[in-house]
């Protein structure tokens, strides 16, 4: 009864991972998921203590919109890297897959870690899972993220903020209350503090875009 009920919840994960990317990805995702270590629920925390997870997926989700499809991503996400043997058996488009999905990761070590080894030039359904890194806590995800917004990638930012207005409207003020609460001694004003100047980047060009 046990191992039909961890079945279960591994089907239950794919489902929702799937759910995360465009179905023109779907082929390409399931070479991922086969790979991700699902029935490993005893997994290795940012502060390297192993610890026992009942539920490897946070059931909260954010809805967003590319080229009229809805993504549902998972908010955070608990189990370990995968062997890397295997990964490195994936094609650049799968380990780009592969990199999006650690960016969900409960570990700010290994998103920072996933960032890194994103593409320089991001393709539109990689766009969601770094916007959401933004609006979180760790400053130090926020050079990289700077980078990654080039000119090459920049106008790829700007559809994804026009498409989810709503959701970037709730991401500037995230970047605005995490320099409130843990960086407004370290950066007095507003307009000192990387995430604000990636924000008020992106919002720029579109304007200019709009002349």
């Amino acid at each position: 009864m046990l191992n039909i009920f961890r079945r279960n919840l591994k089907y239950e994960y794919k489902e929702r991972l799937t759910k995360a990317f465009p179905k023109k990805l779907h082929s390409d995702l399931k070479e991922v998921l086969k790979i991700l270590p699902f029935e490993q629920n005893k997994v290795k925390l940012f502060d390297g203590i192993f610890s026992q997870v009942d539920n490897l997926i946070h059931e909260t989700e954010l809805n967003l919109t590319i080229d009229n499809e809805t993504l549902t991503i998972p908010y955070r996400l608990y189990f370990d890297e995968p062997n890397p043997e295997l990964e490195k058996a994936l094609t650049e488009k799968q380990k780009e897959i592969l990199n999006c999905i650690y960016l969900r990761h409960n570990n700010g070590y290994l998103r920072e870690k996933r960032l890194n080894l994103m593409s320089e030039n991001a393709e539109k359904w990689t766009i969601p899972f770094i916007v959401q890194l933004m609006g979180e806590y760790i400053y130090e995800l926020l050079p990289i993220i700077d980078k990654k917004i080039n000119e090459n990638t920049l106008n790829l930012y700007i559809e994804f903020k026009n498409e989810n207005p709503k959701y970037w409207k709730q991401t500037e003020s995230r970047v605005i209350s995490y320099w409130n609460v843990y960086y407004r001694n370290k950066f007095p004003k507003l307009k000192e503090y990387l995430g604000f100047k990636i924000i008020e980047r992106i919002k720029k060009t579109n304007a200019q875009h709009h002349v």
